[in-house]
């Protein structure tokens, strides 16, 4: 599916690639949430993505058959990073602005390294862990309003209104811990399988609890009927459904778990960092938008935290971690601090 070597010119266009759309597949979700159920919105981004993927895998001949060993992985990492963290992501989309919904879901890559470390042994180091925190900090810059920056250690999030935080940013918390153990369980799933055919299934199977929710749910409120879920939305948001869909589940997600189930995990998930930076250029180039200075910085220090999470061995002077036999789990391997 993809070249093989290291030094491919698309390896890292694709491999930014998921990040771009994920910028502006929530923005193309929220308006959505106006008229459409969370629920709804999560089970239509992950069903057709899925058996898109699927059918891709066949046409160009990826193994189709899953191992035994793995299907139990796969249904665990469909129930975690499909019907949890989607579920979740569309609840906190419908009380969470998306600005600070975006810091919050994007910090999931700390999450992911302490997990990587752990599990399958992969360093983070002095340099990797100063990576992190100058990472966080520039989703901080880029998606928190600079008059809650300003005031924060005086006042807290009150600056902002009574409404600062709801439980929209609880939900999106709930996301970005989802997302991380979902990036993780990814390996487990295609330790004897293909990562194409494994992400395909568990969006299958992910969405389908999200779909019987969406049906239920409308039926159990008195006087509502079963057809009482389906949208009343216009040509246009259909067409945002889609790309959310096709573009910000099927490519994002095949190419991301593609590169998630080998390599260094920690300095991949590290360009989750760069996704609200694509959001921000993708505000200045089609919308005229113009960024703040602090949004700049934020961009800076996001792009200095990627650098600084791939390049952290040779700058700490450490060996690379090398990938997983087959792309798969790895066993520990006394990792550094």
């Amino acid at each position: 599916m993809l070249p093989a070597s290291q030094g491919s010119l698309l390896r890292w266009p694709l491999m930014l690639l998921p990040f771009a759309l994920w910028g502006t597949a929530m923005a193309a979700m929220k308006p959505l949430l106006d008229e459409g159920s969370p629920l709804l919105v999560a089970s239509l981004r992950l069903l057709p993505a899925g058996l898109l993927l699927l059918l891709v895998a066949r046409l160009v001949g990826r193994p189709q058959a899953v191992a035994a060993a793995d299907w139990p992985w796969l249904l665990l990492f469909a129930l975690v990073d499909g019907s949890l963290f989607q579920g979740l992501l569309a609840r906190g989309l419908e009380q969470t602005g998306a600005g600070l919904g975006s810091v919050l879901i994007d910090s999931q890559p700390l999450l992911v390294a302490l997990l990587a470390r752990s599990l399958f042994g992969e360093a983070i180091n002095p340099v990797g862990w100063l990576g992190l925190l100058i990472g966080l900090a520039g989703i901080v810059c880029l998606g928190l309003p600079p008059e809650l920056l300003r005031h924060w250690w005086l006042e807290g999030p009150a600056v902002i209104g009574a409404q600062a935080w709801s439980h929209g940013e609880l939900w999106m918390l709930g996301a970005a811990a989802a997302m991380a153990l979902g990036t993780v369980l990814c390996r487990y799933a295609t330790r004897s399988s293909d990562p194409l055919v494994v992400t395909g299934w568990h969006m299958v199977l992910g969405g389908l609890p999200l779909v019987a929710a969406t049906v239920i749910s409308p039926v159990l409120r008195e006087g509502a009927g079963w057809l009482a879920f389906w949208p009343s939305w216009t040509a246009l948001q259909w067409g945002l459904m889609a790309y959310a869909s096709l573009f910000g589940s099927a490519l994002a997600y095949g190419l991301f778990f593609w590169f998630a189930s080998r390599g260094d995990l920690t300095g991949f998930t590290a360009l989750t960092f760069l996704t609200p930076v694509f959001a921000l250029l993708c505000g200045l180039l089609l919308l005229d938008e113009r960024l703040r200075p602090l949004q700049w910085l934020g961009a800076a220090l996001a792009l200095a935290s990627v650098v600084l999470l791939n390049r952290r061995q040779q700058l700490w002077g450490g060996a690379a971690v090398p990938a997983p036999d087959g792309g798969g789990a790895s066993s520990p391997s006394g990792a550094s601090l």
